[in-house]
């Protein structure tokens, strides 16, 4: 029995045109969770699947560089792709086109994304948020009409404060048109100038329950609230965009009531605590001043003011007398050196004292006589000079040198013949 055979590529061909060739594969929108991932070069590579099967996948760096996030294993996605063939290994793959997350996957990079932008415009500035007033007055709340929400928040302000009172801006917080409303309502409680703080809340729901309180339309408008505004949306857990742009956030409406007013109870016992201080401080203070007034009213001096009196006049006559005394010393010292004067021979002899002078003067005129060198001259002696200096010594003189000779009478001006 004759057969023909066929080769591998051959046969892979076949199934390649087969199955790009039905029109139900070349446009298919898929679900599915990635796996394997493997980035290469710009290219996408992984394995797609659900709780029971699972196809291979590319998506080449064209389509790639259009994702509006980064696929990781994990991620649940829609994809948009045809069907097609590998020949070198015959295996059948989804070559996509498109890709973006499912569901809440979705939501939460459009989240991220606006979170972002936000938080680059300054929006979420610590800077930019306003203080929350400790004792308001009237608070705005605004959040829908019936539910929890409301329930709970008017009844823990009545509750903590009563003394607040309290305006309802009804809104819808979920659906399409919940933005616009909630926008509307804080523009609205805006509009009065007694309202101290803006209670914005709701109860918990999923991400696309919450999703009002994530628009941009609505942070711009908190941004832009004159009075400062408490976000109290969802559960602990649940963070909105709205939680990041308000003065102050609550993780519930009730912690939101919390936060907008004190604990009337706190307030009684700081104010009780302050009295009792305050009284206190008066006490002391009465204490003191009393004490003060019985020390007086036992001084020995105040009760005793003539006594004072004798003692300041017995130091003055203690002073006095210290006075006297140094003055007297003053003038017994003065009395003796006058009178050492008066005694003094030399002071009550003038003439000999002037005696004495004279001839010291004579013994003085007699030394000078002495020493005056003319009468050395007048002994036949003579000055020998060179340079107007003298000599004294002949070694510093030499032949032919001009010499000055002094005599009693006269210079002569000679020349040196020789030295001995």
């Amino acid at each position: 029995m004759n057969k023909e055979y066929i080769n591998v590529s051959d046969i892979n061909r076949i199934i390649k045109y087969t199955i790009e060739g039905n029109e139900e594969l070349r446009d298919v929108y898929i679900k599915g969770e990635i796996s394997n991932f493997k980035p290469s070069r710009g290219h996408l590579y992984f394995s797609l699947k659900d709780e029971s099967s699972r196809i291979s996948a590319v998506m080449f760096s064209s389509a790639a560089a259009k994702l509006s996030f980064e696929p990781k294993d994990g991620d649940s996605v829609l994809i948009r792709g045809r069907v097609g063939v590998y020949e070198p290994n015959g295996s059948y793959q989804i070559y996509v086109d498109s890709m973006e997350m499912d569901g809440i996957g979705n939501l939460y990079i459009l989240f991220e994304k606006l979170k972002k932008k936000l938080a680059e415009e300054g929006l979420f500035d610590p800077d930019h948020k306003k203080k929350i007033r400790r004792v308001p007055k009237k608070i705005a709340v605004i959040t829908a009409p019936t539910g929890a929400a409301i329930r709970d928040i008017i009844s823990t302000i009545n509750k903590r404060f009563p003394m607040t009172e309290i305006y309802v801006f009804p809104t819808l917080v979920q659906g399409d048109l919940a933005a616009e409303n909630i926008v509307r309502a804080i523009e609205q409680a805006n509009e009065y100038d007694d309202i101290d703080t803006i209670i914005l809340g709701r109860g918990g729901g999923s991400i696309e329950d919450l999703w009002a309180f994530n628009e941009e339309i609505v942070a711009r408008a908190i941004y832009k609230s004159r009075i400062p505004i408490i976000s109290g949306v969802g559960h602990e857990i649940d963070f909105t965009i709205s939680d990041f742009v308000a003065d102050l956030r609550a993780p519930t409406p009730t912690g939101a009531a919390m936060l907008a007013v004190p604990d009337i109870t706190e307030v009684r016992r700081y104010f009780e605590t302050a009295l009792e201080r305050s009284n206190n401080a008066i006490l002391n203070v009465l204490n003191n001043y009393t004490q003060l007034v019985l020390k007086y009213k036992t001084n020995y001096l105040l009760n005793n003011p003539k006594a004072l009196y004798e003692m300041k006049e017995q130091k003055l006559d203690t002073l006095y007398d210290r006075l006297n005394s140094s003055i007297l010393n003053k003038l017994d010292k003065y009395n003796h050196i006058m009178d050492k004067y008066k005694t003094n021979y030399i002071i009550n002899n003038p003439s000999v004292l002037l005696e004495g002078c004279k001839n010291r003067i004579e013994h003085l005129k007699v030394k000078a006589e002495l020493l005056n060198p003319q009468n050395i001259l007048d002994k036949g002696y003579s000055i020998v000079y060179k340079d107007d200096k003298i000599i004294k010594d002949s070694s510093k003189l030499k032949e032919n040198d001009e010499i000055k000779v002094v005599v009693k009478k006269g210079k002569i001006t000679a020349s040196v013949k020789g030295v001995e």
